[in-house]
Protein backbone atom coordinates (compact mmCIF):
# COMPACT_ATOMS: atom_id res chain seq x y z
CA UNK A 1 0.00 0.00 0.00
CA UNK A 2 0.75 3.85 -0.60
CA UNK A 3 0.14 6.67 1.97
CA UNK A 4 0.68 9.92 2.49
CA UNK A 5 3.10 10.65 5.26
CA UNK A 6 1.90 13.80 7.33
CA UNK A 7 5.03 15.30 8.51
CA UNK A 8 7.76 17.31 7.29
CA UNK A 9 11.40 15.47 6.40
CA UNK A 10 13.74 15.00 8.66
CA UNK A 11 15.73 17.47 6.39
CA UNK A 12 13.45 20.33 7.94
CA UNK A 13 13.42 19.24 11.66
CA UNK A 14 15.53 21.84 13.74
CA UNK A 15 17.97 18.63 14.93
CA UNK A 16 19.45 15.36 13.01
CA UNK A 17 22.08 13.22 14.05
CA UNK A 18 24.09 11.08 11.46
CA UNK A 19 26.63 8.20 11.84
CA UNK A 20 29.00 6.41 10.08
CA UNK A 21 31.53 3.66 11.45
CA UNK A 22 34.13 3.06 8.77
CA UNK A 23 35.61 -0.11 7.24
CA UNK A 24 38.19 -0.48 10.18
CA UNK A 25 35.82 0.10 12.82
CA UNK A 26 35.66 -3.42 14.84
CA UNK A 27 32.05 -3.52 14.53
CA UNK A 28 32.28 -2.89 10.68
CA UNK A 29 35.37 -5.56 10.79
CA UNK A 30 32.85 -7.92 12.06
CA UNK A 31 30.45 -6.70 9.58
CA UNK A 32 32.96 -7.30 6.62
CA UNK A 33 34.36 -10.77 7.86
CA UNK A 34 30.80 -11.53 7.94
CA UNK A 35 29.62 -11.01 4.68
CA UNK A 36 33.22 -12.46 3.23
CA UNK A 37 32.31 -15.98 5.26
CA UNK A 38 28.80 -15.96 3.58
CA UNK A 39 30.01 -15.14 0.09
CA UNK A 40 32.86 -17.58 0.04
CA UNK A 41 30.29 -20.26 1.68
CA UNK A 42 27.85 -19.39 -1.21
CA UNK A 43 31.04 -19.87 -3.90
CA UNK A 44 31.72 -23.17 -2.22
CA UNK A 45 27.99 -24.22 -2.25
CA UNK A 46 27.62 -23.30 -6.02
CA UNK A 47 31.18 -25.39 -6.76
CA UNK A 48 30.60 -28.59 -5.03
CA UNK A 49 26.10 -28.87 -5.57
CA UNK A 50 25.17 -26.37 -7.64
CA UNK A 51 23.36 -24.18 -5.52
CA UNK A 52 23.43 -22.23 -2.58
CA UNK A 53 22.61 -24.07 0.50
CA UNK A 54 21.42 -22.95 3.84
CA UNK A 55 23.49 -20.96 5.96
CA UNK A 56 23.45 -17.68 8.42
CA UNK A 57 27.35 -16.45 9.09
CA UNK A 58 26.09 -13.28 11.07
CA UNK A 59 27.37 -14.09 14.53
CA UNK A 60 30.80 -12.94 14.44
CA UNK A 61 33.02 -11.40 17.15
CA UNK A 62 36.17 -9.42 17.30
CA UNK A 63 37.78 -9.30 20.90
CA UNK A 64 40.30 -6.65 20.60
CA UNK A 65 43.77 -7.08 21.87
CA UNK A 66 46.41 -6.05 24.08
CA UNK A 67 49.14 -2.81 22.12
CA UNK A 68 51.71 -0.29 23.97
CA UNK A 69 52.18 2.84 21.70
CA UNK A 70 54.83 6.17 21.80
CA UNK A 71 55.78 8.59 19.17
CA UNK A 72 57.71 6.59 16.44
CA UNK A 73 56.68 3.41 17.47
CA UNK A 74 54.93 0.36 19.65
CA UNK A 75 54.19 -3.06 20.41
CA UNK A 76 51.92 -6.09 20.61
CA UNK A 77 50.94 -7.81 23.87
CA UNK A 78 48.07 -9.67 22.98
CA UNK A 79 46.71 -10.30 19.33
CA UNK A 80 42.95 -9.91 18.17
CA UNK A 81 41.02 -12.76 18.66
CA UNK A 82 38.35 -13.14 16.10
CA UNK A 83 35.71 -16.16 16.48
CA UNK A 84 33.31 -16.93 13.39
CA UNK A 85 29.90 -17.90 14.89
CA UNK A 86 26.74 -19.12 12.87
CA UNK A 87 25.34 -21.69 10.88
CA UNK A 88 26.23 -23.16 7.99
CA UNK A 89 25.06 -26.68 6.36
CA UNK A 90 28.16 -29.20 5.59
CA UNK A 91 26.93 -32.37 4.77
CA UNK A 92 25.33 -32.27 1.07
CA UNK A 93 24.25 -35.06 -1.56
CA UNK A 94 25.33 -34.34 -4.86
CA UNK A 95 24.72 -36.44 -8.48
CA UNK A 96 24.37 -39.47 -5.52
CA UNK A 97 27.62 -38.76 -4.06
CA UNK A 98 27.66 -37.82 -0.25
CA UNK A 99 29.68 -35.20 0.06
CA UNK A 100 31.44 -33.21 3.56
CA UNK A 101 31.63 -29.36 2.45
CA UNK A 102 35.08 -28.09 4.26
CA UNK A 103 32.84 -25.12 5.75
CA UNK A 104 35.09 -24.21 8.67
CA UNK A 105 38.44 -24.05 6.86
CA UNK A 106 36.43 -22.19 3.89
CA UNK A 107 35.04 -19.64 7.00
CA UNK A 108 38.68 -19.10 7.99
CA UNK A 109 40.35 -18.93 4.91
CA UNK A 110 37.22 -16.44 3.82
CA UNK A 111 37.99 -13.78 7.15
CA UNK A 112 42.16 -13.98 6.64
CA UNK A 113 41.24 -12.99 2.93
CA UNK A 114 39.34 -9.87 4.12
CA UNK A 115 41.38 -8.64 6.56
CA UNK A 116 44.37 -8.97 4.21
CA UNK A 117 42.70 -7.49 1.04
CA UNK A 118 41.61 -4.33 3.50
CA UNK A 119 44.38 -3.59 6.23
CA UNK A 120 47.51 -5.09 4.94
CA UNK A 121 50.32 -2.81 4.65
CA UNK A 122 53.85 -4.65 4.15
CA UNK A 123 55.97 -1.39 4.91
CA UNK A 124 53.74 -1.08 7.85
CA UNK A 125 54.05 -4.76 8.89
CA UNK A 126 57.39 -3.78 8.53
CA UNK A 127 57.25 -0.59 10.28
CA UNK A 128 55.21 -1.48 13.57
CA UNK A 129 56.20 -5.23 13.58
CA UNK A 130 52.29 -6.16 13.62
CA UNK A 131 50.85 -7.90 10.43
CA UNK A 132 47.27 -7.56 10.30
CA UNK A 133 47.45 -11.34 9.36
CA UNK A 134 48.74 -12.19 12.52
CA UNK A 135 45.27 -11.78 14.08
CA UNK A 136 43.95 -15.03 15.37
CA UNK A 137 40.57 -16.60 14.06
CA UNK A 138 38.94 -18.95 15.69
CA UNK A 139 35.80 -20.72 13.84
CA UNK A 140 32.66 -22.44 15.93
CA UNK A 141 30.05 -22.87 13.39
CA UNK A 142 27.22 -25.22 13.88
CA UNK A 143 24.40 -26.52 11.77
CA UNK A 144 20.95 -25.18 11.71
CA UNK A 145 18.23 -26.88 13.11
CA UNK A 146 16.46 -29.15 10.94
CA UNK A 147 13.14 -27.15 10.76
CA UNK A 148 15.28 -24.16 9.23
CA UNK A 149 17.19 -26.25 6.84
CA UNK A 150 14.08 -27.69 5.82
CA UNK A 151 11.52 -24.92 5.10
CA UNK A 152 14.90 -23.12 3.13
CA UNK A 153 14.94 -26.38 1.30
CA UNK A 154 11.21 -26.62 -0.10
CA UNK A 155 8.86 -24.60 -1.59
CA UNK A 156 7.18 -22.29 -0.20
CA UNK A 157 3.57 -23.67 1.19
CA UNK A 158 1.66 -20.41 0.98
CA UNK A 159 2.76 -20.01 -2.86
CA UNK A 160 -0.21 -19.63 -4.75
CA UNK A 161 -0.84 -21.48 -8.38
CA UNK A 162 1.60 -21.12 -11.21
CA UNK A 163 3.30 -18.55 -9.15
CA UNK A 164 6.73 -17.84 -10.54
CA UNK A 165 9.04 -17.55 -7.27
CA UNK A 166 8.04 -19.90 -4.42
CA UNK A 167 11.70 -19.48 -2.49
CA UNK A 168 10.39 -19.54 1.20
CA UNK A 169 10.98 -16.77 3.29
CA UNK A 170 13.59 -18.01 5.93
CA UNK A 171 12.16 -15.38 8.88
CA UNK A 172 9.24 -13.49 9.87
CA UNK A 173 11.39 -10.31 9.62
CA UNK A 174 11.40 -6.70 7.90
CA UNK A 175 13.25 -4.64 6.21
CA UNK A 176 13.41 -0.92 5.67
CA UNK A 177 14.50 1.95 3.54
CA UNK A 178 14.39 5.53 3.05
CA UNK A 179 15.33 8.32 0.67
CA UNK A 180 16.69 10.63 -0.65
CA UNK A 181 19.59 11.16 1.85
CA UNK A 182 19.74 14.55 3.66
CA UNK A 183 22.48 16.92 3.23
CA UNK A 184 24.20 15.52 6.42
CA UNK A 185 23.84 11.91 5.51
CA UNK A 186 25.20 12.54 2.16
CA UNK A 187 28.29 14.34 4.31
CA UNK A 188 28.93 11.63 6.91
CA UNK A 189 28.84 8.85 4.67
CA UNK A 190 31.24 10.56 2.10
CA UNK A 191 33.62 12.10 4.66
CA UNK A 192 34.92 8.42 5.59
CA UNK A 193 35.59 6.82 2.40
CA UNK A 194 37.52 10.56 1.80
CA UNK A 195 39.68 10.34 4.75
CA UNK A 196 40.44 6.85 3.98
CA UNK A 197 40.91 6.89 0.41
CA UNK A 198 42.32 10.49 -0.03
CA UNK A 199 44.10 11.42 3.09
CA UNK A 200 47.49 8.89 1.71
CA UNK A 201 47.29 10.71 -1.14
CA UNK A 202 47.67 14.38 0.62
CA UNK A 203 50.61 12.73 2.65
CA UNK A 204 48.83 11.67 5.30
CA UNK A 205 50.10 7.87 5.74
CA UNK A 206 49.46 7.95 9.51
CA UNK A 207 46.29 8.08 8.75
CA UNK A 208 44.40 4.96 10.13
CA UNK A 209 41.25 3.26 8.70
CA UNK A 210 39.84 2.97 12.10
CA UNK A 211 37.54 6.12 11.57
CA UNK A 212 34.27 6.93 12.71
CA UNK A 213 32.16 10.00 11.74
CA UNK A 214 29.45 11.57 13.81
CA UNK A 215 27.54 14.59 12.64
CA UNK A 216 25.14 17.00 13.83
CA UNK A 217 22.87 19.72 12.61
CA UNK A 218 20.72 22.29 14.73
CA UNK A 219 19.09 24.13 12.45
CA UNK A 220 21.45 24.94 9.46
CA UNK A 221 24.42 24.55 11.05
CA UNK A 222 26.26 21.20 10.58
CA UNK A 223 29.27 19.90 13.36
CA UNK A 224 30.89 16.91 12.08
CA UNK A 225 33.10 14.97 15.48
CA UNK A 226 35.65 12.58 13.50
CA UNK A 227 37.52 10.26 15.48
CA UNK A 228 40.68 8.95 13.66
CA UNK A 229 43.39 6.47 14.83
CA UNK A 230 46.83 7.91 13.94
CA UNK A 231 49.77 5.51 12.98
CA UNK A 232 52.44 5.86 15.73
CA UNK A 233 55.65 4.07 13.84
CA UNK A 234 54.61 7.36 11.71
CA UNK A 235 54.62 10.33 13.84
CA UNK A 236 57.50 11.33 15.73
CA UNK A 237 56.25 13.82 18.54
CA UNK A 238 52.96 15.58 19.46
CA UNK A 239 53.89 18.36 17.36
CA UNK A 240 53.78 16.29 14.51
CA UNK A 241 50.70 14.88 15.50
CA UNK A 242 49.48 18.29 16.02
CA UNK A 243 49.98 19.00 12.22
CA UNK A 244 48.54 15.44 10.78
CA UNK A 245 45.12 16.80 13.06
CA UNK A 246 45.70 20.09 11.76
CA UNK A 247 46.12 18.93 7.98
CA UNK A 248 43.41 16.47 8.18
CA UNK A 249 40.75 19.19 8.79
CA UNK A 250 41.87 21.15 6.47
CA UNK A 251 41.62 18.80 4.18
CA UNK A 252 37.65 17.87 5.60
CA UNK A 253 37.19 21.34 5.38
CA UNK A 254 37.13 21.81 1.68
CA UNK A 255 35.72 18.55 0.85
CA UNK A 256 32.39 19.38 3.16
CA UNK A 257 32.12 22.75 1.22
CA UNK A 258 32.92 20.98 -2.00
CA UNK A 259 29.66 18.73 -1.27
CA UNK A 260 27.33 20.89 0.33
CA UNK A 261 28.47 24.67 -0.85
CA UNK A 262 29.07 25.95 2.36
CA UNK A 263 31.06 25.54 5.32
CA UNK A 264 30.87 23.24 8.38
CA UNK A 265 32.51 22.75 11.80
CA UNK A 266 34.64 19.85 12.18
CA UNK A 267 36.65 18.54 15.09
CA UNK A 268 38.85 15.61 15.01
CA UNK A 269 39.87 13.39 18.05
CA UNK A 270 38.67 15.15 20.46
CA UNK A 271 39.66 13.53 23.71
CA UNK A 272 42.85 14.26 22.95
CA UNK A 273 45.00 16.76 25.47
CA UNK A 274 46.90 18.50 23.69
CA UNK A 275 49.14 20.24 26.32
CA UNK A 276 50.15 16.66 27.21
CA UNK A 277 53.65 14.98 25.86
CA UNK A 278 52.35 11.98 26.98
CA UNK A 279 51.42 9.60 24.05
CA UNK A 280 48.92 7.64 26.02
CA UNK A 281 46.39 11.26 26.05
CA UNK A 282 46.41 11.56 21.99
CA UNK A 283 44.44 8.36 19.80
CA UNK A 284 47.51 6.77 18.40
CA UNK A 285 47.50 3.24 17.25
CA UNK A 286 50.15 0.85 16.30
CA UNK A 287 48.21 -0.44 13.23
CA UNK A 288 45.40 2.10 12.44
CA UNK A 289 42.70 0.10 14.12
CA UNK A 290 41.66 0.27 17.79
CA UNK A 291 41.06 -3.80 17.87
CA UNK A 292 44.47 -3.88 18.44
CA UNK A 293 43.84 -2.67 21.69
CA UNK A 294 41.11 -3.71 23.45
CA UNK A 295 37.96 -2.21 21.19
CA UNK A 296 35.66 -4.85 20.56
CA UNK A 297 33.29 -5.47 17.58
CA UNK A 298 29.76 -7.55 16.98
CA UNK A 299 28.32 -7.90 13.60
CA UNK A 300 24.85 -5.77 13.14
CA UNK A 301 26.14 -2.98 15.82
CA UNK A 302 27.28 -0.65 13.44
CA UNK A 303 25.91 0.67 9.77
CA UNK A 304 22.67 0.04 8.40
CA UNK A 305 22.67 -1.60 4.82
CA UNK A 306 22.81 1.96 3.70
CA UNK A 307 26.09 2.85 5.40
CA UNK A 308 24.77 4.81 8.10
CA UNK A 309 23.39 4.77 11.55
CA UNK A 310 20.50 7.18 11.52
CA UNK A 311 18.57 7.36 14.34
CA UNK A 312 16.27 10.19 13.43
CA UNK A 313 14.80 7.67 10.64
CA UNK A 314 13.19 4.33 10.46
CA UNK A 315 15.62 1.66 10.91
CA UNK A 316 15.65 -2.23 11.04
CA UNK A 317 17.78 -3.80 13.79
CA UNK A 318 18.73 -6.85 11.70
CA UNK A 319 22.23 -7.60 10.91
CA UNK A 320 22.22 -8.15 7.34
CA UNK A 321 25.90 -9.30 6.80
CA UNK A 322 26.53 -12.79 6.80
CA UNK A 323 22.85 -13.73 6.71
CA UNK A 324 22.01 -16.08 3.18
CA UNK A 325 21.21 -13.82 0.60
CA UNK A 326 18.81 -16.45 -1.32
CA UNK A 327 15.79 -16.32 1.11
CA UNK A 328 16.65 -14.47 4.65
CA UNK A 329 14.40 -11.41 4.81
CA UNK A 330 16.82 -9.67 7.09
CA UNK A 331 19.00 -9.36 4.01
CA UNK A 332 16.99 -9.33 1.41
CA UNK A 333 14.35 -6.97 2.02
CA UNK A 334 16.37 -4.40 4.15
CA UNK A 335 18.52 -4.11 0.68
CA UNK A 336 15.17 -4.10 -1.40
CA UNK A 337 13.71 -1.38 0.72
CA UNK A 338 16.69 0.70 0.26
CA UNK A 339 16.65 0.47 -3.45
CA UNK A 340 12.45 0.72 -3.51
CA UNK A 341 12.87 4.03 -1.98
CA UNK A 342 16.30 5.43 -3.57
CA UNK A 343 14.25 4.71 -7.20
CA UNK A 344 10.57 6.32 -5.90
CA UNK A 345 12.94 9.54 -4.82
CA UNK A 346 15.51 9.36 -8.03
CA UNK A 347 12.57 9.02 -10.61
CA UNK A 348 10.17 11.66 -8.56
CA UNK A 349 12.90 14.27 -8.27
CA UNK A 350 12.01 17.38 -5.97
CA UNK A 351 7.98 16.38 -6.52
CA UNK A 352 8.56 14.01 -3.48
CA UNK A 353 10.19 15.12 -0.51
CA UNK A 354 11.15 11.73 1.38
CA UNK A 355 9.87 8.35 1.01
CA UNK A 356 10.02 5.66 3.13
CA UNK A 357 9.33 1.85 2.57
CA UNK A 358 8.74 -1.26 5.48
CA UNK A 359 8.67 -4.34 4.02
CA UNK A 360 7.49 -7.16 6.41
CA UNK A 361 7.54 -11.24 5.87
CA UNK A 362 6.18 -14.37 6.86
CA UNK A 363 8.36 -17.12 7.33
CA UNK A 364 7.58 -19.93 4.94
CA UNK A 365 5.45 -17.44 2.20
CA UNK A 366 7.16 -16.57 -1.01
CA UNK A 367 9.84 -14.39 -0.93
CA UNK A 368 8.52 -11.75 -3.24
CA UNK A 369 4.92 -11.48 -1.60
CA UNK A 370 5.43 -9.74 1.54
CA UNK A 371 2.46 -9.88 4.16
CA UNK A 372 3.10 -6.12 4.32
CA UNK A 373 4.73 -3.74 1.66
CA UNK A 374 4.14 0.07 2.85
CA UNK A 375 5.47 2.97 0.89
CA UNK A 376 5.27 6.05 2.18
CA UNK A 377 5.55 9.83 0.95
CA UNK A 378 6.35 12.91 1.89
CA UNK A 379 5.06 15.60 -0.64
CA UNK A 380 5.18 19.19 -0.86
CA UNK A 381 0.78 19.17 -1.79
CA UNK A 382 -1.94 16.19 -2.37
CA UNK A 383 -1.31 17.10 -6.16
CA UNK A 384 2.20 15.64 -6.18
CA UNK A 385 1.22 12.57 -3.77
CA UNK A 386 -1.53 11.66 -5.91
CA UNK A 387 0.43 11.77 -9.45
CA UNK A 388 2.67 9.32 -7.41
CA UNK A 389 1.45 6.96 -5.41
CA UNK A 390 0.30 4.49 -8.14
CA UNK A 391 3.88 4.75 -10.13
CA UNK A 392 5.41 4.39 -6.39
CA UNK A 393 3.01 1.33 -6.11
CA UNK A 394 4.65 -0.27 -9.36
CA UNK A 395 8.14 0.30 -8.80
CA UNK A 396 7.53 -1.41 -5.55
CA UNK A 397 5.97 -4.46 -7.51
CA UNK A 398 8.72 -4.37 -10.00
CA UNK A 399 10.95 -4.66 -7.35
CA UNK A 400 9.82 -7.68 -5.56
CA UNK A 401 9.29 -9.12 -8.58
CA UNK A 402 12.91 -9.23 -9.68
CA UNK A 403 14.23 -9.94 -6.40
CA UNK A 404 15.77 -12.71 -7.18
CA UNK A 405 18.64 -11.11 -8.94
CA UNK A 406 19.64 -9.62 -5.73
CA UNK A 407 21.15 -12.81 -4.64
CA UNK A 408 23.85 -13.11 -7.72
CA UNK A 409 24.18 -9.53 -6.49
CA UNK A 410 25.38 -9.94 -3.01
CA UNK A 411 27.43 -12.84 -3.91
CA UNK A 412 29.67 -11.25 -6.24
CA UNK A 413 29.76 -8.17 -4.14
CA UNK A 414 28.17 -5.83 -5.83
CA UNK A 415 25.83 -4.31 -3.00
CA UNK A 416 27.15 -2.84 -0.21
CA UNK A 417 25.49 -4.06 3.30
CA UNK A 418 27.27 -1.52 5.90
Amino acid sequence: MVSKLAKRPVSENIVELVERKGIGHPDSIADGIAEAVSRSLCQLYLDEVGEILHHNVDQNEVSGGQSETWFGGGKIIDLPYIILLGRAVEDATFQDRKLRLPVRSEAVKAARSYLKENFHDSKLAQESGFNIEDCIVDVRMGKGSQDLIRNYQRQARRCPPNHQICKPANDTSLGVGYAPFTDTERLTYAMERFIRNEAPKHGLDAVGKDIKVMASRYKDEIHIIIACAIISPRVSDPYEYHSIIEQLKALCMQKAHDILGYNVEISINQADDLSSDDPGDYYLTLSGLSMENGDDGSVGRGNRVNGLITPFRPMSTEAAAGKNPVTHIGKLYNVLASQIASRIANEAGEEILEVQVKLLSQIGSPIDLPAIASVELITQDDNNYHKWNGRAWDITNESLSSIEELTGQIVKGSIALF
